[in-house]
């Protein structure tokens, strides 16, 4: 997993075999990323290199991160769901999605005729964790296992995939996760279901690994 942020831009994100290789979603969006990035800065967020990917924070809370997908440049706000949205630029990365929120970039010009927008959703984002707001999440009816919580938590683009997936799927997952006994086996559960769960895929839907 890339370990720094020109790494990122050089790269990509480590997360994939097409890391470092012309296919590499980051060459994809490479322009609307360095664009984004400078608006970003611009709005005096500190830049990290979080879960492979630049992470901007705000006295040490986390912001928003900046990365490439398939179809689009993305600028994802950690407490999106809180943010006013008048203009209906954020987009869920799921139906089950409760907080995260993208802002979604697909040409160089976007970047340009919406910089005071991408800057007044930046500081809104910050506004919102100045004053110590949080997301009310819905509760699952299934306990979630302390090692599946510490995940979701530890890392955006997984906890993202999560509450993309269906309810059904997620249950699945959490009972599946909960069963062991023991940490290690569901901590080892759920290193050995990441691949499916970021590619939307349920426990026992029918998927073939990369190599």
């Amino acid at each position: 997993m890339t370990q720094n942020v020109e790494e990122y831009f050089a790269d990509g994100c480590g997360r994939c075999p097409l890391g470092a290789t012309p296919d590499c979603k980051v060459n994809t969006w490479q322009k609307e990323l360095v664009q984004l990035r400078s608006v970003i800065l611009d709005c005096g967020l500190t830049e990290e290199s979080k879960w492979g990917v630049p992470c901007y924070t705000y006295q040490g809370k986390n912001i928003l991160t900046l990365s490439g997908l398939k179809e689009f440049a993305a600028v994802s706000f950690f407490k999106g769901s809180l943010l006013g949205d008048p203009e209906r630029m954020l987009t869920a990365p799921g139906k089950n999605s409760q907080a995260a929120r993208y802002l979604k970039i697909t040409n160089p010009k976007q970047v340009l005729e919406r910089e005071k927008l991408i800057k007044a959703y930046i500081f809104e984002a910050v506004e919102v964790e100045r004053a110590g707001l949080k997301v009310e999440f819905k509760r699952n009816p299934e306990p979630i296992p302390e090692e599946l919580q510490n995940r979701l938590e530890e890392d955006p683009f997984f906890k993202a995939a999560f509450e993309a997936l269906t309810p059904g799927r997620q249950r699945g997952y959490i009972l599946y996760f909960s069963a062991p006994k023991q940490s290690k086996t569901r901590e080892s559960r759920i290193e050995k279901c990441t691949e499916q769960i970021l590619n939307g895929v349920g426990l026992h839907d029918h998927y073939k690994a990369r190599n």
